[in-house]
């Protein structure tokens, strides 16, 4: 085991002597790099942005934009992160420092102000601009045309906005950034960034980082893993770190020992079988969504609806439901989708309904010592599904309510209906009497009037600063309503 190392815009640097909680931000800050900002410390702004080479979805090596503000320094240990000083100097050899393209575009564009949001949205652009598989045709089918075309989401270019959905920017106003996206062409094959990708990442080390007294250990098996934790059943369990760095930055958190998880082999598998899809508790969203490219639908449309590319880019399956929260987003349509968890410790493995994972506020059945490998989805799937996330914000919110349906609906009959809340109990639940009411009756106006009346007095919403408890009952009842309307012209009757 070798002492930490991280390489920064191509040149390593030894870890030490950051403390094992000290961010990639700081860490860069205290090295000079300082277009890395702090902005909000809990991965909403994307002032911190960084590009981490990690595996590929479709080539060896992506270029994967993280907030460098929750991920630990130990936990790249080994890795390669590209700033936005990197971008502008990591150039053809023998050729004179030059602006990147993202960065030539956002200059002539007037994409900066005041300039302190600008890297963090460079390196998130950056990241789409180095994508493998966008598309730079002009006919591309979801491409704005600028008439008010049918996707305003998405460039002619490819690019998809949703890229710098966690970005914010306060003074220069989001459309000549949404220019300058727009306006990047493809990467050149002289492009060392692009050329990168080509190869194979940097292998997952082994890490042992102390420092008085407190670690951030990495083993680099399963098995080893969960020996560590019966050892140690105080640590603090991480993969994206996208809410232990909350804990870390806002509430000044410390562990004795975090050990990490996001890069075991055995937590990273996804496999389609005939009789269900198990999903890796350490895959990030982003590769979920990529890899599954819409074979779950119910799965496709949570993704775009789960907080910022930025955060989907380091969370995970296992990291969301293992903090129990009920208002997690991933929580009510896996509970939908009649998924099941399969928990591992140093003994085995056993496979619990996520219907009855749940024990309490931020409580489960899982025991000390275990961690949560994978997520199983049964097969097949129910063809009428819909996520329906209320919040204040249409996207890279918290919801106030979350709901997600799967309904068989056959010969103008309900067969089957399962239903998944958040936000309304204190634990995600089953809306159990809503699905008895929706069962073996006609998928009418009057059933799903009645189902909603019913669904309104599932859980026992509360009054807090993001809704009151009448607004979340009616809305309950309301997201019914809502998938009536949309899903009867395409139910067979």
């Amino acid at each position: 085991m070798t002492a930490a190392r991280i390489t920064v815009n191509g040149k390593e640097a030894p870890i030490a002597p950051s403390a094992p909680h000290t961010t990639v931000l700081d860490f860069l800050r205290e090295r000079g790099l300082t277009g890395t900002k702090e902005g909000c410390a809990e991965g909403e702004c994307g002032a911190c942005s960084v590009l981490v080479a990690r595996p590929g979805v479709n080539k060896p090596t992506d270029w994967v934009p993280v907030n460098a503000c929750l991920v630990p320094v130990a936990a790249l240990d080994g890795q390669e992160v590209v700033t936005s000083e990197g971008l502008a100097t990591v150039q053809a050899p023998g050729t004179p420092p030059a602006l990147h393209p993202v960065q030539e575009e956002m200059a002539v564009r007037g994409g900066s102000q005041c300039g302190y949001c600008t890297p963090g949205f460079i390196c998130s652009m950056a990241g789409e601009y180095y994508r493998p598989d966008r598309c730079a045709h002009p006919d591309h089918p979801g491409a704005d045309t600028g008439d008010g075309g049918a996707d305003a989401e998405h460039g002619p270019n490819g690019f998809d906005l949703h890229a710098l959905s966690g970005n914010l920017c306060r003074c220069t106003g989001y459309r000549p950034i949404r220019d300058a996206a727009f306006a990047v062409g493809a990467p050149t094959d002289e492009d060392p960034l692009a050329q990168r990708r080509d190869e194979a990442p940097p292998a997952p080390v082994a890490t042992e980082y102390r420092q008085d007294d407190r670690a951030f250990v990495r083993r680099e098996t399963l098995a080893e893993t969960l020996r560590l934790l019966r050892e140690r059943p105080d640590a603090v369990v991480v993969a994206g770190s996208t809410d232990w760095g909350v804990e870390v930055n806002i509430r000044s958190r410390r562990a004795d020992c975090v050990v990490a998880v996001d890069r075991l082999p055995e937590l990273r598998e996804l496999r389609v079988a005939d009789d269900h899809v198990e999903i890796g508790a350490a895959l990030t969203l982003t590769e979920i969504e990529r890899r599954l490219d819409g074979t779950v639908p119910l799965l496709a449309q949570l993704f775009p609806q789960f907080a910022s590319r930025l955060i989907r880019n380091g969370a995970t399956l296992g990291g969301n439901l293992g903090t129990g929260s009920p208002i997690g987003d991933s929580p009510p349509v896996l509970l939908a989708l009649e998924a099941s968890l399969v928990l591992a410790d140093a003994d085995g493995e056993r496979e619990v309904p996520l219907a009855e994972y749940f024990t309490g506020y931020r409580q489960s059945v899982r025991r000390p010592g275990e961690l949560i490998r994978a997520v199983r989805v049964p097969l097949p799937l129910s063809p009428v599904t819909a996520f329906h996330k209320i919040a204040k914000r249409r996207f890279d919110d918290i919801s106030s309510v979350a709901v997600a349906f799967a309904l068989d609906v056959d010969g103008g009959i309900v067969r089957k209906a399962r239903i998944g809340l958040g936000g309304v109990a204190a634990t995600p639940v089953r809306a159990l009497a809503t699905e008895a009411a929706l069962e073996g009756r006609p998928w009418t106006a009057g059933t799903a009037e009645a189902a909603a009346r019913v669904l309104r007095g599932e859980g026992t919403p509360m009054d807090d600063h993001r809704a009151s408890s009448l607004y979340r009952s009616a809305m309950l009842g309301q997201s019914l309503l809502k998938l009536y309307a949309q899903t009867t012209e395409a139910v067979p009757s």
